[in-house]
């Protein structure tokens, strides 16, 4: 297993770039399409202000971590790639590292906790992963995959401690930036915080003035309040109905990224998700997670200075 140290992350943060992020759209082409970037009126008059969906929701696997796992996969090595891949995950991750074992024929373990989405678990097990309930909630799902990983000369596969994983959802972003060149403000959950970090890696590197708020339940707020206080600092629990936000140890490499790049971070309270969550099907027609609807709970509390 990698010891995170501080040369550990530099290195790793070093090796981030637009590049990397330009090359993983090259390399997931052909297996995850570009996803529209849609404005719905009846949402648009509901918030006061102009705003436009990212719908990861209709790629393979239904999120955007199927462009981060496939990546990561894709640059595996054949011999990495026949050993086999072991993550840990609350459902769409796992689902991401199952679809990119499926494409290049590697075996895939994957750790959830017990009591986990049963049909993000069907989902991960009809890609073709070997699936393991374990523990009360990630973290402990995450250290028993770990164990795994260094027992048997795995790949662990990090939700975010990694280059390529980043690159590969940073490829969304880009894809914003060509549907909507005007874009002021991006809105993006944060969990273990790579899909923020590609945001961040993509915004600076070609449009710096894009405003970037990250969003944290309000239970599980390890990373707002790691930034809050300017090194990691984590929870006793992360019971919120926003599973994928529900990390209670923040990923150096992506809170050292967050820490420097974010414009703001905001946190949300449960009822306020569900009542996005809510709004967001009625105004749209689309079926979404808690953690999607976390941003329009963000930016519904964030209204007045959004207008505009």
């Amino acid at each position: 297993m990698i010891e995170f140290t501080d040369e550990v992350v530099r290195e790793m943060r070093a090796a981030i770039s637009i590049d990397g992020v330009r090359k993983a759209a090259e390399t997931i082409a052909s297996f995850v399409p570009s996803s529209p970037l849609m404005e719905h009126p009846l949402l648009t008059v509901a918030m006061g202000f102009p705003i436009r969906l990212k719908h990861e929701n209709h790629l393979p696997t239904g999120a955007f971590k199927v462009r981060g796992g496939l990546n990561y996969i894709a640059c595996l090595s054949e011999e990495a790639r026949a050993k086999g891949v072991v993550t840990a995950t609350r459902g769409n991750h796992g689902q991401a590292v199952a679809y990119g074992a499926q494409i290049f024929g590697c075996h895939a373990v994957v750790y959830v906790p017990h009591g986990n989405n049963p049909e993000k678990n069907a989902a991960m097990r009809a890609y073709g992963a070997e699936l393991v309930e374990h523990g009360d909630d990630f973290d402990e799902a995450r250290e028993a995959a770990e164990k795994l990983a260094e027992e048997e000369g795995l790949t662990f596969i990090y939700n975010a401690n990694n280059p390529d994983l980043i690159h590969g959802m940073g490829t969304y972003t880009l894809e914003t930036l060509n549907q909507w060149p005007d874009v002021d403000t991006i809105i993006v959950p944060i969990g273990g915080g790579a899909g923020a970090c590609g945001v961040l890696t993509v915004v600076r590197a070609l449009k710096p003035d894009v405003r970037v708020i990250g969003v944290q339940a309000a239970n599980a707020p390890s990373v707002y309040l790691s930034w809050k206080a300017g090194d990691i600092r984590t929870t006793d629990s992360a019971n919120t109905y926003a599973d994928g936000l529900a990390t209670r140890v923040p990923f150096a490499l992506p809170f050292g990224i967050i820490s420097d790049l974010i414009d703001e971070i905001v946190t949300v309270e449960e009822e306020e998700i569900r009542t996005a969550h809510k709004l967001v099907i009625e105004t749209t027609h689309n079926l979404i997670e808690g953690a999607c609807a976390s941003t329009i709970a963000a930016a519904r509390k964030m209204a007045d200075s959004l207008q505009g």
